[in-house]
């Protein structure tokens, strides 16, 4: 073989999929192969009517549009344009070369021709890289091998409904619960359930309160009862068990009330729970019952990921637990110091306030205190942070490196002083106001009173949207994440001497999801905090179009389960978690989804870079 057709040959076997054919067929291919140049700004292909063609891209850059200005993606040195090959091609969908560019082409049925024997081949071929990695979640959910996930609620309602009147008298209940052996008593009047009775309630309400068991049940029964849909997964069932602390959850579908379903119902199905966890922190009666408490967590995120759970499943788990034992924490503490002077309202931030969190991150949290704080009441409100944050600590949540905790006395404010630190952060983005912004533009009350927050909240998402050289700011600080993709597409990897040879799964994968995410709600004025739920909420405006909403969705549904499994093999290792795995842990399939998760994530970075023109600022 000629030198000239023995480099081209070596570049293309270096490619996958290309590497996986014989030295026949890659011989073959590379004499097929014709040779472009495509000079900035030219069309591919330069003329109509030309045959569909797989594109391999020496050098150069290309942008790939779906009409004017919809950017469906960015490839460069040594990424396969597969578009022109696919089943259907979008009839508006064109190619622009974005630098002078250097192509190796070859007609789409040729090539189908050539390597019509190996079917991963022509499955590559046959489909972009966002479309794979949708298959790939795909195929990721469908290995979930979990009870709880593919068990629902209506599938262990079975058996009599029972339930009675409100103005049953609490005696006759206890009998009925008791000749049952059920737990709880739904209560309806009119065909309709107006409250729920337990046996806790009894004891609680009646017996230690001395009320006459002659007194009607509705006098005990709980008013607004959390309830769940025959359709959700106990595993849906144990999160909002788990969230809204509660033992039993009445399950209803089309037809109406169709049973209830208890923690025990759950702890059937599966072992170690967060509901038993959560009722364990809430009972802890001292800080080193809550440090005890608190090594339980990396177990749960391991059952979790064991049971096939994806990070909102086990956020939501997590961060239930970590709420649980900051609310304790605040209790022990209110026990101490007595009631707080003023209303006020203990705030979390970051991964905490989007639920996303994995166990035992560090610390970022606040208060937000009512205007009416007098000069002397910042001595409560500074001892109550410093106990809980001591506490936190204490129990695995490490401080938070740049100092954003309640005891820091500039986080722990009035509402007028946060609502002048919003403002001046969005009418001034200096670079320390955009660090602050994408952290405190995550909160979500743990404990008090929510109304402080949504004062402020309201304000901001009335402002962001307004000013656009804010965002634009906030794109810019955002795009300093970019995924670690290299020279002909290979993974960059970490060389800190601590982490070397490994991915950054959460700063160079995960970040940059959550930075864009943030972006779209702010200028769109929504207020979901968490990250599924702002792409899904921001799909189909003029931030972001439902593809791009789709395909960041399964980015980062992918790399946040390849972090979960890194993270729990090293629970079962007997290692505190980290986010930093070798490329060398994943399959050769594996590291294919991975980057084009990457170049999912690198096309819509460079969507907005080119929407907000942050090259001027």
């Amino acid at each position: 073989m000629e030198i000239e057709l023995q480099e081209i040959r070596d570049f293309i076997a270096a490619i996958p999929p290309f590497d996986r054919l014989t030295d026949d067929v890659l011989n073959a291919l590379t004499a097929a192969l014709s040779i472009q140049y495509v000079r900035r700004g030219g069309d591919i292909p330069a003329k109509e009517n030309a045959p569909p063609t797989l594109h391999i891209l020496r050098q150069g850059a290309i942008a790939m549009y779906s009409g004017k200005d919809n950017l469906m993606g960015m490839l460069g040195e040594g990424d396969i344009c597969t578009s022109f090959c696919a089943a259907e091609v979008m009839p508006d969908f064109y190619i622009k070369a974005t630098e002078d560019t250097l192509l190796y082409s070859i007609p789409c049925d040729e090539l189908s021709r050539l390597v019509e024997q190996d079917e991963s081949v022509l499955h590559f071929i046959r489909h972009s890289a966002a479309q794979r990695l949708k298959e790939a979640v795909s195929d990721m959910q469908e290995q979930s091998s979990s009870n709880l996930l593919h068990t629902y609620a209506g599938d262990i309602c079975r058996g009599e409904l029972i339930t009675a009147d409100p103005d049953t008298s609490i005696q006759e209940g206890a009998r009925l619960m008791s000749e049952h052996g059920v737990s709880s008593l739904i209560l309806m009047q009119d065909e309709e359930p107006v409250g729920l009775v337990t046996d806790r309630d009894i004891r609680k309400r009646c017996v230690a309160s001395g009320l006459p068991v002659s007194s009607p049940m509705r006098e005990i029964m709980t008013h607004k009862v959390t309830s769940l849909n025959a359709s959700e997964s106990l595993f849906d069932a144990l999160l909002v068990m788990t969230r809204q602390q509660v033992h039993h959850l009445p399950v209803f579908d089309d037809s109406g009330l169709k049973g209830i379903i208890t923690t025990t119902d759950i702890m059937r199905q599966e072992g170690l729970s967060a509901v038993h966890l959560t009722n364990t922190i809430r009972k802890a009666e001292s800080l080193e019952a809550l440090v005890e408490a608190s090594r339980m967590l990396p177990r749960i995120q391991l059952q979790l990921t064991n049971m096939g759970a994806d990070l909102r499943h086990v956020g939501f788990a997590v961060t239930a637990v970590t709420g649980a034992i900051t609310r304790r924490l605040i209790e022990l503490a209110e026990a101490d110091l007595g009631s707080a002077p003023v209303p006020y309202a203990w705030i979390a931030a970051g991964s905490q306030a989007r639920r996303e969190q994995t166990s035992h991150s560090d610390q970022d949290n606040g208060l937000i205190i009512s205007d009416k704080m007098q000069p002397g009441d910042d001595a409560w409100f500074e001892s109550l942070a410093r106990f809980v944050n001591d506490g936190l600590d204490a129990c695995g949540y490490v401080y938070c490196p740049g100092d954003v905790m309640a005891s820091n006395p500039k986080w722990r404010q009035t509402v007028s002083t946060w609502q002048g630190y919003f403002e001046k952060w969005i009418e001034q983005p200096e670079p320390m106001a955009l660090m602050l912004s994408s952290i405190f533009f995550d909160l979500r009350v743990i404990h008090g009173k929510e109304k402080l927050l949504n004062r402020i909240r309201r304000k901001i998402l009335r402002q962001a949207p307004k000013n656009q050289l804010f965002l634009a700011h906030m794109v810019r600080n955002a795009l300093t994440h970019r995924p670690p993709l290299g020279f002909f597409r290979d993974f960059v990897l970490v060389h800190d001497g601590q982490h070397d040879d490994t991915l950054d799964l959460k700063h160079s994968g995960l970040v940059p999801i959550i930075d864009m995410a943030r972006i779209y709600a702010l200028a769109e004025g929504l207020h979901e905090v968490g990250t599924e739920d702002r792409l899904r909420a921001a799909a189909g405006t003029p931030s972001l179009s439902k593809g791009g909403s789709a395909n960041l969705l399964d980015a980062f549904e992918f790399i946040s389960n390849l972090r979960l499994e890194h993270q729990a093999a090293q629970i079962r290792n007997g290692d505190s978690p980290d986010n930093y795995m070798s490329p060398k842990q994943l399959s050769k399939l594996e590291r294919e989804h991975l980057k084009d998760a990457f170049k999912v994530v690198q096309t819509m970075q460079s969507t907005l870079e080119m929407r907000y023109q942050t090259d001027r600022i």
